[in-house]
């Protein structure tokens, strides 16, 4: 209830703001303040659709199962002792190997259970960040694409959280 309120206050200040300056690009700002109200009073009910919990699902789990795949032989690697892996960051081979292991295997199976989740994606995003800035640097787009993706993923999953179908709940 009080929450609707602050948001209705919220539209309705922007409404103000925006009738003021309307008078010289209308428009422009007719198209703006039409979308704004649009997203302002969706929003809440957009949160608590069922839909929208599905696919904030879908976006935790898929993802992060495919992110698995990479994972796995990092992961078989660190525990049969063999650390022969890349140092994108200059860590060294062993520490670089370990925060792959965990961008890319651990986390990932926290986040298709919905544990942290927001924090979970953090490790994930940087892994994908360092492999397609810095390890694919030099490589054409194609090949960093796939890093890239899963970058776009991980930060959607930071900003909107699990959704309901996860151990969190929020």
């Amino acid at each position: 209830m009080i929450d609707d309120l602050f948001r209705l206050m919220k539209i309705k200040i922007l409404n103000i703001v925006l009738t003021r300056i309307y008078i010289n690009f209308q428009p422009i700002f007719w198209l703006i303040k039409n979308l704004v109200f649009l997203v302002a009073s969706n929003f809440t009910r957009m949160k608590n659709n069922l839909q929208t919990n599905i696919g904030l699902a879908l976006l935790r789990i898929v993802p992060s199962a495919m992110l698995l795949t990479h994972g796995l032989p990092k992961f078989q690697k660190l525990i049969s002792g063999n650390i022969e892996f890349g140092d994108p960051i200059g860590l060294g081979p062993a520490p670089s190997l370990f925060l792959a292991v965990l961008g890319e295997f651990v986390c990932p199976i926290l986040i298709i259970i919905g544990f942290k989740t927001r924090w979970m994606a953090v490790p994930p995003a940087i892994t994908m960040l360092v492999a397609g800035f810095i390890v694919h640097s030099a490589d054409p787009f194609g090949t960093k694409e796939k890093a890239l993706m899963f970058l776009a993923i991980f930060v959607v999953i930071i900003l909107l959280g699990p959704g309901k179908f996860s151990i969190d709940k929020k």
